[in-house]
């Protein structure tokens, strides 16, 4: 089961108590779930389609509840390969369909779709959530934040997906919008604003998992940084080390290090018996002890010499 799912699966047990909350979250649901059907009578119906029973059962409760109507409930075999289900939840012409639609905010002046969020819908803090969760139960989905972190809701309006995104930045997220295929997309990809999204839509559970990756990847995350600049350094040490030694060979071949003043000749005796440590220890290894700079100042002088002793010999 996809993490989508198991957040689904989470949200469609989750039960308004507030008539005004059931009304929200049932009209999101429907208005990106649902179907108007019409038949050769102009009689009007409705249907919901969703591949997850426990939303197809949570919207055909909350139609129940607050239409007291006869709807019907129907399994369909979406695939004979993946033996896939769709559950549709229908609500038959004799019904008062037509103001239905009109209480869920999905029609205006008849059958006119309307474009956006209905206000009357939205108006309490509590009723946002709820539409917002209806949304995500019908159009939405979430990747396991184990491989990256992305929320999005899929619907075929752009105005309407406007409209979403103006309510999803009542609580100070900002999402956006793209196209894929003939449907416009709105999503969050930042994780802290996605966190916030399962918070506001209630899925508490799907939130602790997310945050539980989200702080072990911060940690690999930060540990292979450490380890990586720990390696850089290494290298960066090693490869100094070969190019001093290598500058002090030279010279000892060339000059003799007995020629060399005191202090130069110590540090390069020094680095020849040591290859392998780094400056710093290098500089407590002397009498008096010599902070880095003093040393890496000695070991420009030595390169420096070496550079000059280069060009003379190769001088034609």
């Amino acid at each position: 089961m996809s993490f989508s799912t198991k957040t689904k699966n989470e949200l469609a047990r989750i039960f308004p108590m507030q008539r005004c909350c059931q009304l929200a979250e049932l009209a999101g649901l429907v208005r990106v779930d649902g179907t108007i059907l019409i038949n050769p009578n102009n009689q009007i119906g409705l249907q919901l389609t969703t591949g997850n029973p426990a939303i197809a059962r949570k919207g055909l409760k909350l139609a129940k509840l607050l239409f007291d109507l006869q709807t019907e409930l129907r399994i369909q075999q979406k695939n004979r390969l993946k033996k896939n289900n769709l559950y549709i939840v229908r609500i038959a012409p004799p019904n008062n369909v037509r103001e239905i639609l009109k209480v869920l905010g999905i029609t205006r002046e008849g059958v006119f779709i309307n474009p956006g969020i209905a206000p009357h819908l939205i108006q309490k803090r509590c009723c946002q959530r709820s539409y917002l969760r209806g949304v995500f139960l019908g159009a939405g989905s979430l990747n396991d934040p184990q491989n990256n972190y992305h929320l999005e809701i899929s619907i075929n309006s752009l105005e309407y997906a406007q409209a979403l995104v103006s309510l999803i930045s009542l609580f100070d997220l900002q999402a956006k919008i793209s196209t894929r295929k003939n449907n416009f997309v709105v999503y969050l990809k930042e994780s802290e604003q996605i966190v916030t999204f399962l918070n506001i839509i209630e899925a508490h559970s799907a939130l602790l998992h997310f945050e539980d990756v989200r702080i072990k990847k911060d940690m690999r995350n930060q540990i292979n940084r450490l380890v990586n600049c720990e390696t850089a350094n290494l290298n960066k040490t090693i490869n100094a080390s070969f190019r001093q030694i290598e500058n002090i060979r030279f010279i000892a071949d060339t000059l003799g290090l007995e020629k060399l003043p005191a202090n130069l000749k110590e540090v390069a005796e020094l680095r020849l018996a040591h290859p392998d440590i780094s400056l710093k220890e290098l500089g407590e290894m002397l009498n008096p002890k010599l902070g880095k700079s003093g040393i890496n100042h000695r070991m420009r002088k030595l390169e420096e010499l070496a550079e000059k002793l280069r060009k003379e010999k190769f001088k034609f």
